[in-house]
């Protein structure tokens, strides 16, 4: 592979800089020679190391372009059109999110997501919140799994029933001195 010696300060990825020339880019991505090119020039993605100046010079690609590049091809592999692909990378760069790292869900041509922190934005709709809370069922199967571990401890009600009337117990229990002084006075 075709290096390039320097790291480049916030870039997307902490790896030290790599440069990977067209062919290489085609192979690694699994894009045309053709669309590579043409996402060039038509800056949906242009190479951040360097770019063609001329005859007999040639784009030189890091890997977060590669990373880029991939999640575009995807959007074009799920049947997003190059138009609205176009439209939700640019609204992601907008963003200041790095397209490398956000995560979308694709429902349609024109339904693009991103997910950033617990909120959902429509790419395609200049980055409108869509939801406010994303449910991630890693935390969700983490506090079922802790409130099994509290139940399982000992004397820890067993079932949600019995700590439901367990706990309206003990507000009766705690109500009913208050109405007897009451009562009695």
């Amino acid at each position: 592979m075709e290096r390039q010696g320097s790291t480049q300060p916030g870039s997307e990825d902490s790896r030290p800089e790599e440069g990977y020339r067209g062919p290489q880019v085609c192979n690694i991505v699994g894009i045309t020679y053709r669309q590579l090119d043409y996402w060039a020039r038509t800056d949906l993605l242009r190479p951040s190391i360097s770019d063609a100046r001329g005859s007999g010079t040639q784009r030189v690609y890091s890997y977060g372009d590669l990373l880029q590049l991939r999640v575009i091809k995807q959007l074009l592999d799920a049947g997003v059109s190059l138009r609205s692909t176009r439209r939700a990378i640019e609204c992601l760069r907008a963003s200041g999110e790095p397209v490398s790292s956000a995560s979308l869900l694709i429902a349609d041509d024109q339904t693009v997501l991103a997910h950033s922190g617990q909120e959902l934005f429509d790419l395609l709709r200049g980055g409108q919140g869509v939801l406010s809370i994303v449910l991630g069922m890693d935390k969700v199967r983490s506090d079922v799994d802790a409130a099994i571990t509290e139940l399982s401890r000992p004397g820890v009600a067993t079932s949600p029933a019995t700590a439901r009337r367990a706990g309206e117990g003990a507000k009766a229990a705690a109500a009913a001195p208050a109405e007897q002084s009451h009562v009695a006075g």
